[in-house]
């Protein structure tokens, strides 16, 4: 008798999201960029609003920033008291790593969760820290949101309401641009208008592969 094989075909697996690690210093224009990102249909995970929701909601998280920092670090309400830890770790190296260690572990989790949940091919992950913690390392692609530094600064002035050298004080604290623009994979150059910028978004996103 003639033995009867059925033959399963197996579905073959999406393909995984690439993740584009997106950057830049302050007043570069990133955050900018990000919503040209969104508005041309890929989704950004913004790395820097999800902590300050999971200092927030994270008590074991609120646990340890307290113990490095003290009470101070939350307010009366249980809020993180996100100017008074930046003013505290702003001219320590050492207490701001250690800040760091304790914050992004949860952000990198959530953000694994958050690309589990998408369909696009591509994803963004919007961090200012992009380089100094190796997050591009996790990357397919880095891109680099830059501009002048006379720019950046004007920018940031008119923004914050801060003098000159406010804004360079935290310049300063960056990475430089120079080392930046080694590291990065892609470049936008945000020196000039709104609209050069926004041509410039889709031009470098949709040329990925």
């Amino acid at each position: 008798m003639e033995e009867l094989h059925s033959e399963t075909k197996k579905a073959e697996p999406e393909p995984a999201s690439k993740i584009i690690g997106l950057t830049g210093g302050i007043g570069s224009g990133k955050t900018t960029v990000a919503h040209y990102i969104e508005e041309f249909g890929f989704p950004v995970y913004y790395s820097d609003d999800r902590a300050k929701t999971i200092v927030n909601d994270n008590e074991d998280l609120k646990a340890k920033i307290k113990e490095l920092l003290g009470e101070e670090s939350y307010d009366e309400n249980g809020i993180y008291n996100r100017k008074w830890v930046a003013e505290k770790v702003f001219n320590d190296k050492d207490m701001l790593h250690q800040l760091n260690e304790i914050i992004h572990p949860a952000v990198r989790i959530d953000f694994e969760e958050w690309v589990q949940k998408q369909t696009k091919y591509l994803v963004f992950k919007e961090t200012a820290l992009l380089f100094e913690l190796k997050l591009n390392r996790q990357c397919y692609k880095s891109l680099l949101v830059t501009a002048e530094d006379n720019i950046r600064i004007k920018r940031v002035m008119d923004r914050d309401h801060k003098t000159y050298r406010e804004v360079e004080a935290v310049m300063e604290k960056q990475m430089p641009e120079k080392d930046k623009l080694k590291m990065a994979d892609c470049v936008i150059y945000n020196n000039t208008n709104l609209e050069d910028l926004k041509e410039q978004t889709e031009l470098m996103i949709f040329s990925i592969e």
